[in-house]
């Protein structure tokens, strides 16, 4: 079974070709990242826009990439929520159209279950990808970490889940990206933070960890820390704003504060998952979403789990076709019934 899959969340425009769920023949990208970068964040009118110019010709790289022809795939799925409405029209539509056109099964996908789903790749012939060789086994802990989704979920089945907790405010990468404006850094928050923490020292500043219940996740507190930590260093109260700080902190200041951040903020997930995985025992651990390239997330529980730890190549964490068009065979492979193309909505505010 060869799947294309088409992903239009957010401001990645993506497009891939999977076979029978394990083999990714081709994954195409057109992000409007840069254009959203002086904003600090992705401007939903910007990406909608972008999704229109680019969903055809990214869509015709996958298939080419793939050396597949229309009559070579098998059915067509589609990330119909979570995400920006305008942005996820545009696939949806397309996808639709495709597949009334072409007479092609269409499959609907829940886009924070196909990151998870990036897990399942075994193989694949593109250059500059590291896919794990080791299978998934049931039941699975997967550890959901994005720009907007932190949440531990357990998987008895490969369809059929647990959600054991989630975060109570902000997402984890949601406090990457704040914590990065703050300390005056470029967007996407998660990559600059680490980078800068690089060079810092993470037990320099004592910041807080949220009490909340044991499975859900709380970063709203730990970014007001930074932002008063930071206002401290330079003197100021608490109405100092927080767009001037940057100016006024030394690159010493924000190296230490960035790898404080990251330290408690990491070290509160793998807590998390710990106890997640003593208590529920796993066959196998998921990373799943944009914050799972994290390098120190990745060396944390590699050295703390009992059970394998399955993690993405870090360019399949990150918003693309392949998990799409992965998590849409494996719905077909287990007799999932397709998705009717002419009554098929978007869901913006999905969840699992």
């Amino acid at each position: 079974m060869r799947v294309l899959g088409i992903e239009t969340s957010c401001d990645e425009t993506a497009a891939a070709v999977v076979e029978n769920g394990t083999v990714m023949l081709s994954n195409c990208i057109a992000s409007s990242m840069d254009l959203h970068a002086k904003y600090g964040g992705v401007v939903p009118e910007i990406a909608a826009r972008m999704q229109l110019e680019t969903i055809i010709p990214v869509t015709d790289r996958a298939l080419r990439q793939a050396k597949c022809s229309w009559k070579d795939i098998d059915a067509i799925a589609v990330t119909y929520g979570a995400g920006l409405g305008g942005s996820l029209l545009i696939g949806v539509m397309t996808a639709k159209t495709l597949s009334i056109a072409l007479q092609k099964p269409l499959t609907a996908v829940n886009h924070v279950m196909g990151h998870v789903y990036a897990n399942f790749l075994r193989s694949t012939h593109l250059p500059g990808y590291k896919v794990s060789e080791e299978k998934v086994t049931l039941p699975f802990l997967a550890v959901i970490l994005s720009g907007g989704h932190t949440q531990l979920v357990l998987f008895d089945d490969y369809l059929q889940y647990r959600l054991l907790g989630r975060t109570q405010d902000d997402a984890v990468g949601e406090a990457f990206d704040k914590v990065a404006k703050i300390l005056g850094l470029p967007y996407p928050g998660g990559p600059s933070i680490s980078a800068l923490a690089k060079s810092g020292n993470p037990e320099r500043f004592k910041l807080p960890k949220a009490s909340v219940s044991k499975y859900d996740f709380s970063f709203s507190g730990l970014k007001t820390a930074v932002l008063r930590l930071a206002q401290e260093q330079i003197g100021e109260t608490y109405d100092f704003p927080s767009f001037k700080l940057s100016d006024r902190l030394s690159e010493a200041q924000k190296a230490d504060i960035a790898a404080s951040f990251e330290s408690v903020a990491i070290e509160t997930i793998v807590e998390k998952v710990k106890s997640a995985v003593f208590e529920y025992k796993p066959s196998c651990v998921l990373l799943a979403g944009g914050v799972a390239a994290n390098a120190l997330l990745r060396r944390s529980l590699t050295d703390s789990l009992p059970c394998p730890l399955l993690m993405p190549d870090p360019k399949l964490c990150t918003d693309n076709g392949a998990m799409i068009a992965t998590l849409g065979c494996w719905q077909l492979m287990l007799e999932s019934l397709p998705s009717d193309p002419y009554s098929l909505t978007i869901a913006p505010n999905l969840s699992m």
